[in-house]
């Protein structure tokens, strides 16, 4: 690479220079910020997160729901915008959780448990599982986070505790590969023709975005709760009346 570079400015090629500013963007109350980052997604600087202008107040969240459910899909198919809006949640997450535990009363005995050295004897071993719990309570708010799955490892077995048992284990795959309504989220089309495309052009409109996948996959799951399961209907369904359900997320892959 270096080899390359020292060639291209020997035969005058150019390059160019991103600046940045002195102080760092804020991720709060920053109404420019996704419009700085994604100009050509933004190309007005207008419609960012916390924007003033518009008819009412809207959370980060629903903002963030709209640009990804645009009509285009320029959102969803930038390989870039959901990864970054997902990050920032973690991080608002994370923050939220720590303001909210040193706003607490015991304040000042958090702050000794994260400036204080921890040592390998009794008492500093608890100091330290002080420590750990202070920090815990910081990541259950991070989706995804360690603490966040024994989170709810633990309303697991209060569920099982308070109900008993589960009568069914059931195991929801949809293949979005190959059906029509993942294929029609992911393509750009906005009336939608049957017709039958080759396997590799299912897996470069489903590869290609990720958002439709999601949408799908939430799609299929509320169906499967609703006419399945008979969640929030007054009737029993196929299974009887559900007296409570409880549903994870796998994920698979690096």
């Amino acid at each position: 690479m270096s080899i390359h570079t020292v060639q291209h400015f020997k035969q005058g090629g150019k390059i160019l220079s991103v600046g940045h500013a002195e102080e760092p963007e804020s991720l709060y109350n920053n109404p420019q910020l996704y419009p700085q980052m994604f100009p050509w997604l933004f190309p007005y600087g207008l419609g960012g997160l916390g924007n003033t202008r518009g008819f009412r107040k809207i959370s980060d969240r629903e903002r963030k729901r709209q640009l990804l459910m645009y009509h285009d899909k320029q959102f969803q198919l930038d390989p870039m915008f959901s990864l970054i809006a997902f990050n920032h949640k973690q991080i608002k997450n994370s923050s939220t959780g720590g303001f909210l535990l040193a706003d607490k009363g015991h304040f000042s005995d958090i702050a000794d448990h994260l400036l204080s050295p921890v040592k390998p004897e009794t008492d500093e071993e608890k100091e330290c599982f002080c420590v750990l719990n202070d920090l815990d309570y910081v990541n259950a708010k991070v989706k995804g986070s360690v603490t966040c799955q024994k989170n709810m490892h633990n309303e697991i077995w209060a569920l099982t505790s308070y109900l008993g048992a589960p009568s069914w284990f059931i195991t929801c795959s949809p293949a979005d590969i190959n059906h029509p309504i993942a294929l029609y989220f992911a393509n750009t089309e906005e009336v939608f023709y049957p017709k039958i495309c080759r396997y590799d052009e299912h897996i470069c409109l489903i590869g290609q975005n990720s958002v439709a996948g999601a949408h799908f996959f939430k799609f299929m799951v509320e169906l499967f709760l609703k006419h399945i399961l008979g969640v929030g209907l007054d009737k029993a369904d196929i299974y009887g009346k559900t007296a409570g359900h409880y549903g994870t997320v796998e994920q698979q892959g690096d």
